[in-house]
């Protein structure tokens, strides 16, 4: 299946993109660093499922824009409305009657959340979650999940990560961290920080199935200490459920936070709680009021009307299901390739069947970069590119079973590194995290 795909024009303005943007990238996810060093495409287009590189080359595509496209690229009732209100304007002096319909259209679907307030990204919203939080409680500590990978770009959480510079001490310090489906590490937090710990924020799940008697200690714990109970639906809301994954579980958090697939690409979040936190934020109460979100283009038009055709059509389709069953497909279809290439142990398949991710180890099944990279880039070559495997609505049963065909022929070169040494099959240099304190290796080469 391997077609000559040529990637010069991607190489021709890769040493462009490095001079005029940090990185090469706006977001470290979709760095050169993340991908195979001759094999990271730049986008011209996409439909559905598929993109279309700078080359002409086409392929299918995972991720979809960092979860965010959850019914597809160019999604045509999603784009009819957002240009429809386009045309009537975009942003006012005050607000539009749009701004009340999408809200609650909203609550409509989140029953447990009885306010919400619009925003561009959800870095925004988490942020906003957690001032909140301290508002409220009048304290300063904040309790992350540490087994999930992001929360924000600010520095309640950047200063928790290795890529830490920039951010003081005293700001590191206020931010801890547990380990998620345990109870104990939670409780530990609360004996060591006795009443210091503003809110706990998690995703509701990530890798991992969610323990709910966990989630319903940890709803006690927060009770009885005085502290607020945040979910980040960035990623489980409009994938686990139409509602979010609070609905699915029927948890009902202080606070939370949705956006990526909310408005299928349009930059659209939303914070959303519990009323007696979220009027803080507002004009009629006798309370120490809040500066809570208040962003020039947090309730853009078009954004909100592409947010109400999501939402829309979410009632008339079961997209859910859809994402579920294809996802299931794929992995019990990649789970037989590596058995058939006698992989067990060294890829592995994990999460849930909408949020699928791969993970890669070598020939001591530890994890491994340069495995990863490899087996990148030989999807790649064949016309996949997928940074983890999370689909979309657009994936139907045909492209799943050509992402099999082509994953399970990478599994094959993958074996042959395993036997023969990685070197003697990866062309370039090994991708990175993207929580690192240096780049220990720079090139620019094109």
């Amino acid at each position: 299946m391997v077609q000559r795909r040529k990637f010069h024009q991607s190489l021709t303005v890769q040493e462009r993109f490095h001079k005029a943007i940090p990185g090469g990238s706006h977001t470290y996810a979709k760095g050169d660093d993340q991908y195979p060093e001759f094999y990271a495409p730049y986008i011209e287009s996409g439909k559905g499922c598929r993109v279309w590189d700078l080359d002409g080359n086409e392929f299918i595509e995972y991720g979809m824009g960092l979860r965010a496209v959850n019914l597809g690229h160019a999604f045509e009732p999603v784009i009819a409305a957002a240009h429809q209100q386009m045309l009537k304007g975009i942003n006012f002096s005050r607000p539009a009657m749009l701004e009340l319909e999408t809200a609650e259209a909203f609550l409509n679907l989140v029953p447990g959340a009885e306010m919400v307030k619009f925003a561009k990204n959800g870095s925004d919203c988490t942020t906003a979650a957690i001032k909140l939080a301290r508002a409220v409680t009048g304290k300063s500590k904040i309790a992350i999940c540490g087994d999930h990978p992001f929360f924000s770009i600010d520095d309640w959480f950047i200063g928790a990560t290795k890529v830490n510079a920039g951010i003081p001490q005293s700001t590191k310090d206020l931010t801890l961290k547990f380990k998620f489906n345990d109870i104990k590490s939670v409780e530990r937090l609360f004996n060591k920080n006795e009443g210091e710990i503003a809110c706990i924020i998690m995703e509701p799940e990530k890798y991992e199935p969610l323990d709910l008697e966990f989630a319903s200690a940890l709803q006690e714990l927060c009770k009885k200490n005085n502290t607020l109970f945040i979910l980040d639906e960035m990623i489980t809301g409009f994938r686990w459920h139409k509602g979010g994954a609070q609905t699915l579980y029927n948890i009902q958090p202080d606070l939370s936070t949705f956006g990526k697939a909310m408005g299928n690409g349009f930059a659209v979040a939303a914070l959303a709680g519990k009323r007696e936190y979220m009027e803080l934020g507002g004009l009629y109460h006798d309370k120490e009021r809040v500066f809570l979100l208040s962003t020039t283009h947090g309730a853009e038009g078009h954004a909100l009307a592409a947010a109400n055709a999501v939402m829309d059509f979410y009632q008339q389709e079961d997209v859910v299901e859809h994402m579920r069953v294809q996802g299931e497909r794929l992995r019990t279809g990649l789970e037989k390739a590596i058995e058939e290439h006698q992989l067990q142990g060294f890829i592995g398949v994990h999460g849930h069947p909408a949020c699928l991710v791969f993970s890669t180890r070598n020939q001591d099944q530890q994890p491994s970069q340069p495995f990863r990279t490899l087996f990148m880039q030989e999807c790649i070559k064949r016309g996949l590119v997928a940074p983890n495997i999370v689909n979309s609505f657009a994936h139907k049963s045909a492209d799943t079973d050509l992402t099999i065909e082509i994953m399970s022929e990478a599994m094959a070169v993958y074996r042959n590194a395993l036997d023969e040494g990685v070197s003697n099959y990866l062309e370039g240099r090994s991708v990175q995290p993207v929580y690192r304190k240096w780049n220990h290796e720079h090139r620019n080469k094109t």
